[in-house]
């Protein structure tokens, strides 16, 4: 069975286009090689916490599941790595407010101690009285990894819009590489070695954004390039749209079919090369 995870986009408007927060991601994870914050639920995530916004019942709507606590689960587990990997906090002390400038030592002991589950996520938000602002997520996209893959994952995708007085920054003990990247430019370049010679890793230079990244951090880029702005991509209407790249035969060399299925009484389906 694919394991559950969630994975955050985090965008901010700039003088070249919208940009967005990419890390590099080590161990061939199946979210890529360089990819968004993200990583598999765990089992603290179904804690009891404080919670403000869309209810549990409205996100498993949106996110097109049968399961209330899944979905919860997917929504806690975003906003839990999204600070472990880079300290943005989407939380506050009530519906309407955000932590402020969540950083220093005192804070990066709490993603260390949350990222090893030396404390659960739900223990630091309630000794600090904060509640997660679910309502500062917007749901993406599903994505099933290939049946080949070793190690698959059944991924939801979500976004947010950077936190006017937070800034992401890498885990004192685990990040090698992050940083902001306009889409547009990344998208430019990618079938240069600009992307992965700029991360510098042994298993990324050399490399072009096809090798680099999954199929999933590819498409979501072309839909941020193409936004006008990180208000117009937020606020865009999405269908739920599950991904599921399949192995295919074209004129006998093996190429990876992206098979897109829509939520809709139909069952539509897409496919793309």
């Amino acid at each position: 069975m694919p394991r559950l995870a969630s994975s955050v986009v985090l965008v901010r408007d700039s003088p070249r286009g919208v940009e967005t927060y990419l890390g590099y991601r080590s161990g061939n994870s199946p979210l890529g090689t360089v990819a968004f914050p993200g990583g598999s639920i765990e089992a603290g995530d179904n804690d009891p916490l404080t919670w403000y916004g869309p209810s549990a019942a409205k996100w498993a709507e949106l996110l097109g599941l049968a399961d209330h606590r899944q979905a919860r689960a997917h929504v806690v587990a975003a906003i839990r790595e999204l600070f472990e990997e880079t300290g943005v906090l989407l939380a506050g002390p009530d519906e309407s407010s955000l932590v402020e400038g969540p950083a220093g030592e005192e804070w990066m002991n709490a993603r260390e101690a949350v990222a090893a589950q030396e404390k659960s996520f739900a223990e630091m938000l309630d000794r600090r009285g904060l509640g997660l602002r679910t309502d500062l997520l917007k749901p993406l996209s599903n994505w099933l990894s290939p049946d080949f893959a070793h190690r698959r994952f059944d991924t939801r995708y979500f976004a947010a819009a950077q936190p006017v007085s937070q800034q992401p920054s890498l885990l004192a003990s685990k990040g090698v590489w992050a940083s902001w990247v306009c889409a547009r430019e990344i998208l430019q370049e990618r079938d240069t070695t600009a992307l992965g010679d700029l991360v510098g890793q042994p298993d990324t230079r050399g490399l072009n954004l096809e090798q680099l990244t999954s199929p999933a951090v590819e498409i979501i880029l072309e839909k941020i390039a193409a936004a006008r702005g990180t208000i117009a991509y937020l606020s865009h209407k999405r269908p739920v749209v599950k991904y599921h790249p399949e192995l295919v035969l074209v004129e006998g060399a093996p190429m990876l079919e992206v098979v897109a299925n829509f939520a809709a009484e139909d069952g539509a389906a897409q496919r793309s090369r």
